[in-house]
């Protein structure tokens, strides 16, 4: 394999993985190659990525937990600026980590990817002052196709970090099910 460490099945749930690209650096500063279609291929991680988003956000920002319903989307996701605990939902029915959810810590210096399957929710919260995400997306955006899962669904049971202040949520996720009661990829 080339240029990256990949961790396959994080936490036992099936197709989650954490990428780490090669860093190398000097006096300079660094330089990483952040994604190689070659390198995902010999890695058995075979996509085609059609869109690229990028977000900013102050710390105490949630977003999510969202997914498409009739198009859902694999994202790999990563952090350029700042530090978020990025979190992937396991929605796919059928599946034995149903409702499983497995989270991590991004940063700009660890230079971890998370590569989320369609079949999950997934969501983040800023844990920096201001963070940046940018992800890639194996279908495009569909407005009229948005699910989600409310956060701080008491089955997920998530674990969010601390982060000293007030967390902001818009009232569109605020109001979302739980995922007894979401519509479901």
């Amino acid at each position: 394999m080339g240029q990256i460490k990949v961790d396959y099945d994080v936490a036992g749930i099936k197709g989650l993985c954490v990428i780490t690209p090669s860093v190398h650096g000097d006096k300079r500063g660094y330089f990483s190659e952040t994604y190689n279609q070659r390198d995902m291929n010999e890695a058995g991680l075979n996509y085609t990525f059609v869109q690229d988003n990028q977000s900013s956000s102050t710390k105490g920002v949630l977003r999510g937990l969202h997914f498409q319903i009739n198009h859902p989307q694999t994202k790999l996701v990563r952090v350029i600026r700042g530090a978020v605990y990025d979190v992937a939902v396991d929605v796919r029915k059928g599946s034995e980590t149903f409702g499983k959810y497995y989270g991590l810590i991004m940063t700009e210096d660890n230079h971890k990817q998370f590569l989320i399957p369609k079949g999950f929710a997934h969501g983040f919260l800023v844990l920096s002052d201001f963070a940046e995400f940018c992800y890639k997306c194996d279908d495009f955006w569909h407005p009229n196709d948005e699910g989600g899962i409310i956060y701080n669904d008491p089955d997920i049971n998530i674990s969010w970090p601390e982060v000293n202040v007030s967390l902001n949520i818009i009232e569109r996720d605020r109001n979302l099910p739980t995922l007894k009661g979401a519509v479901l990829p």
